[in-house]
């Protein structure tokens, strides 16, 4: 790891804050340094691109402009403003952070990084960002876009997929990051990765921090970040039944607990779940749901293949591929079915993960008139 002289950190401080003062990108949250506005922006862009997030940004805060708003929403409506963001964990821990703020805090946020790792669900790199952007605690805020770029800038050679690595690289920023504007500092940070250092087409060249690029100086930009591969995800094979009871939807609602919790789907079920060989017919997948519903839902199912592709989605440590049905159940107690029936017009108003929309997408596909698809509020 290369080791800057205070002289090469000052130059590059200034040249960092000069272009980010010039070039930084004007986002909804960055209008002020309201700690609840930096928490809900960092926690929604985990693994989600900036242009994405705006729009869900607004929403969530129309919604729920305050702490105390989110802690006191109904669960359903606090899905409905994550649905499409995946990881449905993250939002209900923002619940949980916000009613520990007003139990334990009076309302108030703790002003150090130290302090707010103390609240559920923010880990080292929010508790930096929330920090140094909020209160001007210079703190490193270190994500994938610090990782990248110090790797680079000082030739750090730790696997950053390592536990230990954070803390070399926590280090070694804490020595770079400007003492009177490390919230500024930080966000530079984040779009310096953004743009000229991107992870595979860095555009250095153009950098406004070139000269300070060891690993581009060196020709060897894109041997950083180190990191080992991740393994691939384990395939789950899935059958879809987009389901009508007379003229409305029959959805169901996940479990509590595990993936995708309380959100509701068109019943979806495990290949292994249903009486199969290895290789099996259209005909044969048929019978076999229509088997499972009578034993396990008590309802008469009637049902044909689509003629469509699988859906594909791949979650971090799965891949599931869903065949599609279109099936029809006899009016019936749904005693035995985890979900109920909905009316067309009413489809908006559930919360649906990313893979139902999908699902939604490929079943419209095939009809002459399309389904209703739930849309966002």
């Amino acid at each position: 790891m290369i080791e800057w002289s205070p002289a090469t950190i000052k130059a590059f401080q200034t040249t960092l804050l000069d272009w980010y003062d010039e070039n930084g990108r004007d986002l909804p949250w960055r209008q002020d340094h309201e700690p609840y506005h930096v928490w809900v922006s960092e926690i929604m862009l985990q693994q989600t691109q900036v242009q994405t997030v705006i729009p869900y940004y607004q929403r969530f805060m129309t919604w729920f402009p305050t702490v105390t708003a989110l802690a006191q929403a109904p669960e359903e409506r606090l899905l409905k403003a994550w649905e499409g963001l995946g990881y449905y964990s993250r939002v209900r821990n923002m619940q949980r952070c916000a009613r520990q703020l007003l139990a334990d805090y009076n309302g108030q946020w703790p002003q150090t990084a130290a302090e707010l790792s103390d609240l559920v669900g923010i880990g080292p790199y929010t508790a930096g960002a929330i920090a140094s952007i909020a209160f001007n605690e210079p703190v490193p805020a270190v994500d994938g876009n610090a990782y990248r770029v110090f790797s680079r800038l000082l030739e750090i050679d730790a696997d950053i997929t390592k536990p230990g690595t954070r803390a070399i690289f926590e280090a070694a920023i804490s020595k770079i990051i400007s003492r009177q504007r490390p919230g500024d500092f930080n966000q530079a940070i984040m779009d310096l990765g953004a743009s000229y250092m991107t992870a595979r087409q860095p555009d250095t060249a153009h950098s406004p921090v070139k000269s300070f690029n060891q690993a581009y100086l060196d020709g060897k930009e894109l041997a950083y970040p180190v990191r080992t591969k991740k393994p691939r995800p384990q395939p789950f094979d899935y059958v879809a039944v987009v389901t009508k009871m007379g003229p409305d939807w029959l959805l169901t609602q996940r479990s509590s607990q595990g993936m995708l919790a309380n959100l509701w789907t068109v019943p979806l079920i495990k290949l292994t779940d249903l009486d199969l060989e290895d290789e099996y017919t259209p005909t044969e997948l048929v019978t076999a749901t229509v088997a499972y519903f009578k034993r396990e839902y008590q309802l008469a199912l009637t049902a044909v293949p689509l003629a469509v592709r699988p859906v594909t989605h791949t979650f971090t440590h799965q891949k599931w591929t869903i065949q599609l049905l279109q099936g029809q159940v006899a009016p019936a107690d749904l005693a035995f079915f985890a979900g109920q029936t909905v009316r067309a017009s009413d489809l908006s108003q559930y919360p649906m993960p990313k893979v139902q929309a999908k699902i939604w997408d490929r079943y419209q596909s095939t009809q002459p008139k399309h389904a209703i698809l739930p849309a966002r509020q």
